[in-house]
């Protein structure tokens, strides 16, 4: 195929859909500062998924540090490494020590039985991913949490309609942390949320996204700019109108090249246990990583661009952090590949790549 195929490309509501909505916009002239159009965001998408008190802000690396700020948190903060730079980076931006718990081999989420290890005197909170959508085994997280007196940040940046016991995912922990990133499956181009457990929280989240100001401009704590804007509120917005076309569309294709691949010996898949995924990545783990490398060049000679997501495994970036080994998680990360995956591609360019995946193991 001439056009290339990406690992995933940004769902996108007609353009005209978007111009009509940002009139407004240019008629008002208010283009930050908490506007009709983000308070409107927040409100719809809470309807759409069910939940109440999220925050809509400028990116989802920022609702992390957000979430752990709130929660006014100094010390260790557990977490997996088998995830993206920018939890761990959250983490450390916010004064707070980042600790690596290892992963399960079949979830790809972090493993409770490893958190529990890895507590000491230090530890403050735990921050479990849902990686690729997946949910975290939440009640196995939440009795440990108990038990210990820890916080729960969840970094649900991948898990915007994913659902445990068919309740939004976002509804869990402390706080929840998302994206909503051009690769994501709800996007504002770049933006986040914080979702918060109770409205002492939520009021006080509004305070720290906007330089600590209360509804007085009096500032009352510690803050920063973490406002999402108009333009980008507005693009959510009908984006929010596709959001559910979107998650069936994912999930069909996902389920497609699961019953297509499950035949091939030469790849394990991540497994669903602890609840509905958003479907929102493809991987596949290979033998090897030779055998990996060998399929991404095929894949990238015909014009198909998976990623390595996620290599390496966090834990092995020594320029920023302390030197640990996470076999588990270092393992995976070496033989994971995530396919494309995204609304507008089609089952043709699906049958494609997957002939030209499986044409080198022949």
């Amino acid at each position: 195929m001439s056009k290339p195929i990406y690992v995933t490309m940004p769902s996108l509501a007609p353009l005209d859909e978007y111009m009509e909505i940002l009139q407004g916009v240019w008629e008002r002239g208010i283009l930050t500062h908490n506007g009709p159009l983000v308070q409107q965001f927040e409100k719809d998408f809470n309807k759409i998924l069910g939940i109440k008190n999220l925050v809509a802000v400028s990116n989802g690396t920022i609702a992390l540090q957000m979430a752990i700020k709130a929660l006014e948190l100094k010390g260790e903060i557990i977490t997996t490494p088998f995830t993206w730079i920018a939890t761990v980076s959250s983490i450390m931006w916010e004064g707070c020590t980042p600790v690596f718990a290892d992963i399960d081999a079949e979830t790809l989420n972090i493993d409770p039985k490893q958190i529990e290890e890895k507590i000491t005197d230090k530890t403050v909170a735990i921050m479990p991913v849902h990686v690729f959508g997946n949910p975290c085994d939440i009640e196995s997280i939440e009795v440990i949490a108990k038990k210990h007196n820890l916080k729960v940040i969840y970094d649900a940046a991948h898990a915007v309609g994913s659902t445990y016991k068919n309740e939004s995912i976002l509804k869990f922990g402390d706080l929840s942390a998302t994206s909503f990133h051009a690769t994501k499956l709800l996007n504002t181009a770049e933006g986040g949320a914080v979702i918060a457990n109770n409205i002492e929280l939520h009021e006080k989240l509004k305070r720290i996204r906007f330089f600590g100001h209360n509804e007085n401009k009096d500032i009352v704590e510690e803050g920063f700019n973490g406002k999402m804007t108009e333009v980008h509120a507005a693009l959510g917005l009908v984006n929010l109108k596709y959001y559910e076309d979107v998650l069936k569309d994912r999930k069909s294709k996902w389920l497609y090249y699961r019953k297509q691949l499950s035949t091939i010996n030469s790849f394990a898949f991540q497994e669903l246990k602890f609840g509905e995924s958003n479907y929102s990545y493809f991987p596949v783990i290979f033998q090897s990583e030779d055998k990996l490398l060998k399929a991404e060049l095929t894949l990238n000679e015909n014009n198909i661009f998976p990623r390595r997501y996620f290599y390496p495994s966090v834990n092995k970036y020594d320029k920023i952090l302390e030197q640990s080994h996470l076999p588990v998680s270092e393992d995976i990360s070496r033989r994971i590949l995530c396919l494309p995956l995204y609304y507008k591609l089609t089952y043709e360019e699906i049958n494609f790549v997957i002939l030209k995946l499986t044409s080198q193991l022949i």
